[in-house]
């Protein structure tokens, strides 16, 4: 029994250490992967870390959440809500939580399933995230402001995810929403 408990720990501090070393090897000294969002309205996404490379994505709404998977001194590569991978400069990304509604999701007035609604917001609206814990996310969209649940959302980390959530092969939930479509809440 000592054996097991003494590999878990050795286990558990190699791991800790593992993501200590991920964080401190990056450029910008914050952790890979984490979410960012886009600051303009006309974003650029290349198919490498320079300007260079060619375009491979034009974004034409600020606050996208964006998703970093790898980053440079001044490039960071990132994944989009529909999992298109492109490389942007670090100048067009903010350090603000947004996340994408990918369904239907409703924003009520407390973490309750059963609480009151506040606004109900379509497929695809950006929602700037004030906080999370496990299941739920304190958001706001339009000038509505209430608690989502992160099942109906992508940009936000596993740990905040209800232990019932359904993901993709690569840890996120898919999202059928085009990013150009016009939405809003009602």
């Amino acid at each position: 029994m000592l054996r097991i408990v003494s590999s878990l720990t050795l286990a558990l501090i190699a791991s800790t250490a593992q993501a200590q070393t991920r964080v401190d090897d990056t450029p910008s000294g914050q952790p890979v992967p984490r979410y960012v969002s886009l600051k303009f309205d006309a974003s650029h996404g290349r198919t490498g870390p320079s300007m260079a490379h060619p375009i491979a994505w034009v974004y034409r709404r600020a606050g996208i959440p964006m998703q970093v998977i790898a980053e440079t001194e001044n490039w960071r590569r990132v994944r989009d809500p529909e999992g298109e991978v492109t490389w942007m400069h670090r100048s067009i990304l903010s350090g603000r939580r947004a996340a994408m509604t990918i369904e239907e999701t409703v924003l009520r007035a407390r973490a309750e399933n059963d609480a009151p609604i506040e606004a109900v917001a379509e497929a695809g609206v950006i929602l700037e995230l004030d906080r999370c814990r496990t299941g739920w996310c304190r958001a706001e969209a339009g000038g509505y402001r209430g608690w989502v649940s992160t099942e109906g959302l992508w940009g936000v980390y596993p740990e905040e995810r209800s232990p019932a959530g359904q993901a993709d092969a690569d840890g996120s939930p898919a999202l059928s929403a085009s990013l150009t479509r016009d939405t809003a809440l009602r």
